[in-house]
């Protein structure tokens, strides 16, 4: 069941109460989001910090292959590189997930069984993944086989044309139906931002999932020209911060899609730090959707440790 505390539980006892809750919350300003996420993205950090912000981003990364090409030999290369991102230098932190089809997880559970690959998460995506135009009997079924394979984690895709039609209750129920599939599995809820079209329905969105039982919100599949963007993540991490000073739980945040430089990770760990606070600045709460987004950050890393730039033939290709 979800985890509503006594103040919101009458807020999803029907379409109607839901639909009530959700128009109900402020209104977005959007010159003024875009503008506050722009002014945090030109703080600058020194060279210490900026030393523990790619370690700290390196470790929040959900390296992922979400291809129709993906191949048990690139699944297991994916597992070796999360395990030890930089084979030259064993200080690198471990990435923080392999995220990969429900087809694939047996075989990245297997590549990480290891010692060295066991705080490396196996995520699946499922339900429909990234339309999620199925059934929800295929949808559940789809979450089942992925934990059954292995998956520590799960991340879903909300039924967007429910949303934009107001059928806010369909979308909560199912969303608590693939947590319950989900058993231990940690889930994952995305929205595909750039498909809500309006800020208001990305806030919508984000309590809807959080009141469903979302233990991670986030805001893209990675498959649409919209993705994560400093402004729509802001306004999330907002919600993940105001929903836990209403229910006492905490959820985490993950962008995903079009995070590929170390200077955008860090502008989205400021953005972390003075929205949500410090709590949220750890891979349990925060994380990264990407895959060249590695690289970069693993050339920055070795410029900082011997002052030179390697360049991208230092590192492997994804």
């Amino acid at each position: 069941m979800p985890r509503i505390t006594s103040a919101l539980a009458d807020v999803t006892a029907s379409d109607q109460a839901l639909r009530r809750f959700l128009h109900g919350l402020p209104g977005v300003d959007p010159v003024g989001l875009e503008a506050r996420a722009a002014s945090l993205g030109t703080r600058s950090i020194k060279t210490s910090a900026k030393a523990y912000a790619i370690d700290l981003a390196v470790s929040m990364i959900d390296l992922t292959t979400l291809e129709g090409a993906d191949t048990p030999g690139k699944v297991r290369a994916l597992a070796a590189k999360a395990v030890r991102p930089d084979p030259t230098d064993r200080t690198a932190p471990t990435t923080a997930a392999v995220c990969v089809y429900p087809d694939m997880v047996a075989t990245a559970k297997e590549a990480l069984g290891g010692a060295d690959g066991a705080n490396v998460k196996v995520a699946s995506v499922a339900t429909a993944f990234p339309a999620g135009r199925a059934a929800l009997g295929v949808k559940l079924a789809d979450t089942r086989d992925a934990v059954a394979a292995g998956a520590d984690e799960i991340d879903m895709v909300i039924d967007r044309g429910a949303f934009l039609a107001g059928r806010y209750l369909k979308v909560f129920e199912e969303i608590v139906a693939v947590k319950e599939a989900a058993g231990p599995a940690r889930l994952k809820v995305i929205f595909e931002t750039g498909e809500l079209s309006t800020y208001d329905n990305i806030r919508r969105a984000s309590w809807l999932g959080m009141l469903a039982g979302a233990d991670f919100i986030k805001t893209s599949t990675g498959k649409v020209a919209v993705n994560a963007t400093p402004a729509n993540t802001l306004l999330m991490l907002e919600a993940v911060r105001d929903f836990r000073a209403q229910t006492g739980v905490q959820v985490g945040v993950k962008p995903a899609g079009g995070i590929r430089t170390s200077k955008d990770a860090v502008k989205f760990l400021v953005l972390v730090n003075e929205t949500a606070g410090t709590d949220w600045l750890d891979p349990h709460w925060f994380r990264f959707g990407a895959s060249s987004l590695l690289n970069d950050l693993l050339m920055q890393r070795q410029k900082l440790a011997t002052g030179r730039y390697s360049g991208p033939d230092y590192v492997t290709v994804d």
